[in-house]
């Protein structure tokens, strides 16, 4: 039999698009699902994701039907839920696991509860440590909008400053009202800033967020305030507090919501259920603002002013080398989530100095990075490489413009060999030429181009950043930024692309590789996460598929021996209604699976369950070896094969333990389904037979 027929796969572009579809079906999931206050867990089989939740009347099901990637939706008990997705439900289970509130599930992690910590850290997957830096991270992130927000405010004035229009510097009394109001729409983020660490820091432990920002608001009120100035002591119930400026101020209100942690896990053991809400923030805020006032808010500056002191101090002993060191120590600490504990530092010496010299060295490493990537932009254009230059271009505006290196860094800088080396050079050059201006921040700022008034002297800066910029970029122009062997592969990859669209044949052997090995994006394919990040990687190779003629028929063989019996027996309304594609079922006698024609494997569960293929023939078939088998973990299961391995009709995919199935109580009937059934003209199942190896169960007929 021949298959004379070859459509390419999917476009980048196209690729993209099923990304961004992904991350909107993903969210609209978790929204109908009544969001992750509902959820307790979340694991996944070979088609469909399964989720408990707490109140199963939250979730939404005529509002997940909707979504035309939903195939179904079926309740479990009652407080189980299965979203079926098919053959491509690990995209969707990867991207809703980055949805806000849903990194603590990890393949069926329990979620966290109430007033414990909505990270796996504490419970042995990650070191305290570890979990100190991502609840360092997580506490400021939410923040970062009105941070940016405030300091293109602030570099407004700066400007405003260097043009004679008023003093940045000046006391507020001196001032025109109009300045003294824009200063305001800047101070407002950075004087409540610690009740905003404190909401963000008590919702990351699983405490509170509102009595966590409740607490270090009591000490910015008017009435503390009235008590004294900063560095006072007066006396209250009796006893001694030291009156502290706590405006600005970010160590406190971080102590403070883990002290709330603790008191409110302790609380909760003692007061009944039935009060809680009442007598657990009285008792939290009755018990904390004091414990802030008294001895934790003092302690959380003593810290925020010892480690800037430090700084400080190395900062006076050279300036040079910390201006070099800073930038180099960047590239490393950011990808791991480890400068956050600096940002912190930087508002601490704004508000204790006056100045900051933190930001100035940090403007080369994210300046060195900016031009990294807008050499990759430039080979883009040269290359005709639309994806990387999509991701460069976006990593290029939103550093240059929003001082923003995340979209750089995990875009290009983490993907490739080469990178770090042609930006590390860039943060050593443009570090020195800091050294040599000894450059400071009187204001935190994102280090953007928009942001360059800020520094001082402003100059200085600017070298040190242009420095650091086209030193990475030249690098990148001329050493490029990949290996050898990834420049090559690029450009195959480039290749078989262009000729695929254009309907010819790769003209080097490496091109029509790269067009026959990559795998397809089709949705019983792929494990892979399909995210918006996805569009970072090296250009996807279209795949050359072979699809049946018009007429054209193909017969399928039995992947197991059993007795062959019709959808509709399948006790599981998904399978019953062929939502996952048309096909049998088969009640097995034997215990092997065989791959029914020769085959690529396109995804097998590590729990041995299910394996999907496309045949020679471009027919896409799901085995699933029985019903709700994935609870047994891999037990009772042997797997052959792996994802993309070439397989020979006959060849052995999955041995499996009859007994041990049964033993647990699981239906051992077997759908065998077509999973792009509507490529084809007909797809015609043969039930109620004995069926083995050689026995036609499935009749595929090319469409007319």
């Amino acid at each position: 039999m021949t298959y004379p027929v070859d459509t390419p796969g999917p476009t980048r572009s196209e690729r993209f698009d099923m990304a961004s579809k992904v991350t909107t079906t993903s969210q609209h999931i978790l929204d109908n699902l009544g969001g992750p206050e509902n959820i307790t867990s979340m694991t996944h089989c070979a088609t469909r994701l399964r989720v408990q939740v707490k109140d199963q009347s939250a979730v939404d099901q005529s509002a997940l039907d909707s979504d035309p990637a939903v195939l179904g939706v079926v309740p479990q008990g009652s407080t189980g839920m299965q979203v079926v997705m098919g053959g491509s439900v690990a995209n969707y289970y990867q991207e809703i696991l980055k949805l806000d509130g849903m990194q603590g599930f990890r393949d069926g992690e329990a979620a966290p509860a109430a007033g414990s910590k909505e990270y796996g850290g504490v419970r042995g997957k990650y070191s305290w440590v570890d979990y100190g830096f991502e609840f360092l991270s997580d506490t400021f992130r939410p923040i970062l909008w009105a941070l940016l927000g405030a300091s293109l405010i602030i570099t407004l004035l700066v400007l405003a400053d260097t043009f004679g229009l008023q003093d940045f510097r000046a006391p507020m009394d001196e001032q025109p009202d109009t300045y003294v109001f824009l200063h305001s729409m800047w101070r407002s983020v950075f004087y409540f800033l610690p009740i905003m660490v404190g909401a963000t820091a008590a919702r990351k432990l699983g405490a509170n967020e509102w009595v966590g920002a409740a607490i270090p608001a009591a000490l910015l009120t008017p009435e503390f305030l009235a008590l004294g100035s900063a560095g006072d002591t007066v006396t209250v119930f009796g006893l001694p507090m030291v009156i502290n400026d706590y405006s600005g101020q970010v160590f406190p209100p971080l102590i403070a919501a883990i002290g709330l942690y603790w008191v409110e896990k302790l609380l909760k053991k003692i007061i009944p259920d039935a009060v809680q809400m009442v007598f657990v923030p009285f008792f939290s805020l009755l018990i904390m603002i004091p414990a802030t006032a008294f001895l934790l808010g003092p302690f959380g500056i003593g810290v925020g002013n010892g480690i800037s002191t430090m700084l400080e101090s190395i900062n006076n002993f050279s300036p040079f080398i910390l201006s070099i060191v800073i930038p180099l120590l960047y590239p490393f600490l950011v990808p791991l989530g480890l400068h956050w504990p600096l940002n912190a530092i930087m508002i601490q010496n704004i508000n204790t100095l006056g100045y900051d010299f933190i930001q100035g060295p940090m403007g080369a490493w994210n300046f060195a990075c900016f031009g990294l990537v807008t050499g990759v932009f430039i080979l883009a254009i040269k290359e005709r490489n639309k994806a990387m230059r999509q991701v460069s271009l976006g990593g290029m505006l939103a550093g240059l413009l929003g001082g923003i290196s995340e979209p750089s860094l995990y875009g290009v800088l983490l993907r490739f060999k080469k990178t770090y080396f042609r930006l590390l050079p860039g943060c050593f050059v443009g570090g020195v030429v800091m050294g040599i201006f000894d450059i400071k921040a009187y204001a935190f700022v994102f280090t953007s181009l928009l942001t360059i008034p800020a520094m001082d002297p402003w100059l200085g800066y600017t070298i040190g950043i242009a420095a650091a910029f086209f030193t990475s970029m030249l690098l990148v122009l001329f050493f490029d930024y990949r290996s050898a062997d990834e420049r090559a592969e690029v450009k195959a990859q480039l290749e078989a692309t262009r000729a695929a669209e254009a309907g010819e044949t790769p003209t080097s052997p490496a091109a029509a590789a790269a067009a026959t090995d990559a795998p397809a994006a089709s949705g019983a394919a792929t494990a892979a996460t399909a995210t918006a990040t996805t569009t970072a990687t090296a250009p996807a190779a279209a795949t050359t598929r072979r699809v049946l003629a018009a007429g054209e028929t193909a017969e399928l063989t039995a992947p197991l021996e059993g007795t062959a019996v019709p959808l509709s027996e399948v006790p599981d309304p998904i399978f019953a209604a062929e939502k996952l594609g048309p096909g049998v079922a088969i009640e097995p006698t034997g215990n092997v699976v065989v791959a029914p024609a020769d085959a690529t494997v396109l995804t097998v569960q590590k729990s041995g369950h299910a394996v999907g293929l496309r045949l020679d023939s471009g027919v896409e078939l799901l085995i699933h070896v029985g019903l709700d088998t994935v609870q047994l973990e891999g037990k009772g299961f042997e797997v052959h094969v792996e994802r993309k391995q070439q397989v020979s009709a006959g060849d052995k995919l999955i041995t499996f333990d009859p007994e041990f199935i049964r033993a647990k109580g699981l239906p051992l009937i077997t759908p065998v389904v077509v999973t792009n059934a509507q490529k084809f003209g007909s797809v015609e199942g043969h039930p109620a037979q004995s069926v083995d190896a050689s026995t036609s169960i499935i009749t595929v007929t090319g469409k007319e």
